[in-house]
């Protein structure tokens, strides 16, 4: 795997939290921030694909079957996303 080597700025509070936390887990400091930053993105990676599928279903134009639509809607009604 390639590596890309970086400088960051972070609070020293955070940084000594996080230090603690790769020691408790027996990881390296760029292990805990590769673990971090892959967490966050699989979070708002996830919230950018439902935007641009809200933004799909919403168009009037959308060659959707309607009643496929609306099954989809009461069956994700209740999802926790």
């Amino acid at each position: 795997m390639d590596r890309m080597k970086i400088a960051i700025s972070v609070p020293d509070k955070i940084f000594k939290a996080g230090e603690r936390l790769a020691r408790e887990q027996g990881i390296s400091r760029s292990q805990l921030y590769t673990n971090a930053l892959a967490a966050y993105l699989k979070v708002h990676g996830a919230a950018a694909i439902t935007e641009r599928l809200d933004s799909l279903y919403a168009k009037e134009d959308s060659h959707l079957d309607p009643a496929l639509t609306a099954a989809q809607q009461r069956l994700l009604r209740d999802e926790a996303w």
